[in-house]
Parts: structure tokens; sequence; C-alpha cells
């Protein structure tokens, strides 16, 4: 475990009750297996800390380089991915996603029936680049189970199956309804998995290699990927799943995950796997207004730009989300092009900053950059759903907290 330097400006013994609350709280009692904590402020990593085990069956403790899955944590990599594109005068945010996806140029809005006996009407505008980064698409996830909508994705597995391809899932929501016109409602979605497939579109290279190329390679972010080699095994943690009772049971064992094996499925919504280190190099590039170590992935300007709210009159979610799932709480917060964005602490009932960014994914892991402190928390655990304790809230409290 590091101790915080005073140049940093955050106080140790404050700092250290992260770990004393996450185990008398969480994994002593059973709640959690396991947890890696990161926070840094000023470029310097003022506090690591692993506790309790990434794989309960084998008794194996986490460690500083233990892999994650990351799930939507991929979305903000995704969206970056997507606006280096935009830097490059490959598309604008208005245009319609039609111009890119020809197919999508009769897109429907839901009415009434189930698949395939839709009644539909059609959209009050075509859906743009914009509404993907934002999920104002009128998109969705099969796993909401809110909708008729949704079952469609569910009997046809578009939130990811062995079967799935960027292109296959492109062509099958072709023929989908949205939820609502695009631009009128928020809601979580398979936006960002459409976006990857924009990415390999317009780079005319596969998904995967573009990422590497251009993100990962110059942030040196060596064990970021869509799957566990061999060599990396012995570091893959466990996944949980919550049950009743405050009890977990095993959901994922890393010796048969689906992450072992080159899918043809590469979910920009949630397909990575990642360390905690790999990510601080991703967070803190932010942080730093696009560069790490002298290697830059995004310009400034244009990171000034995606962590503004994009939300229609500056409204915060509960003004727009029909649904009730999101990696963020809602109040006090808006949206940007990749990442939720914090525009009024009071409302929020978190302690933090305006502006501070980040998002969350579904095994519980979460990140948020506050640039006004200049500081970067990175979270990893592997409890689904993340929705099960307000560890992101928790943390930002004993966090901030900290600061001198």
């Amino acid at each position: 475990m590091t101790e915080p330097k005073p140049a940093v400006g955050l106080a140790a013994e404050q700092l250290h009750n992260i770990e004393t609350h996450l185990n008398k709280r969480y994994i002593q009692p059973g709640k959690l297996p396991g947890a890696l904590t990161l926070v840094a402020r000023r470029g310097q990593i003022a506090y690591v800390h692993a506790q309790g085990l990434m794989d309960v069956e084998r008794n194996k403790p986490v460690r500083r380089d233990t892999l994650f899955r990351i799930y939507s944590m991929t979305k903000p990599v995704t969206s970056i991915a997507m606006m280096q594109l935009y830097e490059q005068g490959r598309f604008l945010l208005d245009d319609p996603v039609h111009k890119y996806i020809p197919a999508w140029q009769n897109l429907r809005v839901y009415q009434s029936g189930v698949y395939p006996d839709f009644v539909t009407t059609p959209v009050a505008r075509p859906m743009t680049i914009r509404d993907l980064l934002t999920h104002m698409s009128g998109l969705t996830y099969g796993f909401m189970h809110r909708t008729n909508v949704d079952a469609a994705y569910r009997e046809l597995q578009l939130d990811g199956s062995r079967t799935l391809t960027l292109d296959t899932l492109v062509s099958q929501l072709a023929d989908l309804p949205l939820e609502f016109s695009p631009g009128s409602a928020w809601n979580y979605s398979v936006s960002t998995d459409v976006l990857g497939y924009l990415v390999q579109l317009l780079a005319d290279q596969p998904f995967d290699d573009y990422l590497r190329q251009h993100i990962f390679e110059p942030l040196q972010m060596h064990d970021t990927g869509f799957r566990v080699s061999d060599q990396q095994l012995d570091r893959f943690a466990a996944c949980y799943q919550y049950q009743r009772g405050d009890r977990f049971t095993l959901q994922d064992d890393p010796e048969t995950s689906p992450f072992r094996h080159a899918g043809s499925f590469l979910s920009g919504g949630g397909g990575l796997v990642s360390t905690i280190d790999d990510y601080f190099h991703f967070a803190q590039a932010l942080c730093q207004g696009g560069s790490f170590q002298g290697r830059r992935i995004i310009g400034r300007k244009t990171l000034e730009f995606m962590r503004r709210n994009h939300l229609p009159d500056n409204q915060d979610l509960p003004g727009l989300a029909i649904g009730s799932f999101s990696e963020t709480p809602y109040a006090g917060s808006g949206f940007g092009l990749g990442f939720s964005v914090k525009t009024d602490v009071a409302r929020s009932q978190v302690n933090g900053s305006v502006g501070e960014y980040g998002w969350g994914g579904l095994a519980s892991t979460s990140f948020y950059i506050d640039p006004v402190e200049e500081l970067v928390m990175i979270f990893m655990t592997q409890l689904i759903p993340s929705s099960t304790y307000p560890l992101r809230q928790e943390l930002r409290a004993i966090i901030n907290g900290a600061l001198l």
C-alpha cells in the first residue's frame, strides 16, 4: 500500500478509512469477495490497497496486477476512440446514423405489440451520432426487463452471445423499433456497441486492433483487451453474483470464462478486461487534458467538449431517463459524450465537484475524475449487479474527506 505524499494534498489517515470501511462493512461479512482501490491526485498515485480474495474458490488474494472484467467501463474507452475519429474529420455529431448504416434509414418507434408483430410510428427526427454517445438514441438493453422492445433484444440475444458480431447486431437492430424518438429521452443501451461498429467502419480497421493501436499501446495498457491469454490466467479474478441475504455465488469461473476465448462480438459497451494500473493510465490521461507521460490520445478541447452536459437544457437524468438503471445515481448528474457528468453537487447528495465525470461497470467496478481537484479514483471488484451496494457514493464521501 502506498502512503500519500504531502504534495498531493490528501490526508493519509482519512484515506486509510477506505480499507477499514470495505473490510468491516463488506469483505469480512462476506458481502464482497475482495477489492482493489486506487486514488491519485495531481498526477501522483496517493493510495493503492488490495484486500480480500480475487478467487474465493481457489483462495487467491487480490493483487495489484489482478485482471478484472470492467464491463461498462469499456464505454468511455470506445467513446474516446470515436472522438479521435471526430478530430480527424471523419464524421460530425449531427450526422444521421443512417449515413453510415444505410439499413437504419427508416427506423421507427414502438407503439404496441410483441416481437415480431410490433405496431410502430415514424421517428420525429433521424438518430444522430451524438444520440449514440449520449444514450438518447432510443435503443435499449435486453437486461432491462421493462418493455416488449427489450424482450425482443433478449430473444435475439443482442446484449451478447457466442454468435453475435458487430455486423449482426447492427443488422438486427435495423428491424426492431426504438423505445422513443431519438433525442427525446435518455435510456441506457447498446448505443456504445454501435459506436464500436462505427469505429471500425470509419477507421477501416478491426475494432480491437484500433483500440490497441490508438489507445492501449500509447498509454502502455498492456493487460487490457477483449480476452484473457494463458499467460494472464493466473491473475484473472473470478466473478460473483449477489444472492439474497447479502451473500454471493460464483458467476464466472476464470478457468472456463468466455473471456478466455477470442469471441466474435467485440463489445464496445462492455467487453474489456483490464488492471487497475492500466485503467489508471487511461483515466489519468483524461484528468491531464488528454495525455499521459507525453502520449496524447485526445485533444484538450475535444475532452472539454466531451465532459460537458449534453442533455437538453442542461437537465439532469431524472428529467429525461425512462429506465430505472444507470451506472451512476440519477439526481444531480447529466451526461456528456461517453461519461456521466455531475451538474449539481447538492442535488446529488454526494460530496464532490461540479464537472466530476466517470462511469462504472456491471460487476461493481467504477472510476471518476474530478478535474477541479485533479483527482482520480478507480475501484475494482467483481460482484454483479453494480446496484447491490452504495459503494460508489461511500467511496466518494471517504475520498473527498481526505482533501486538504
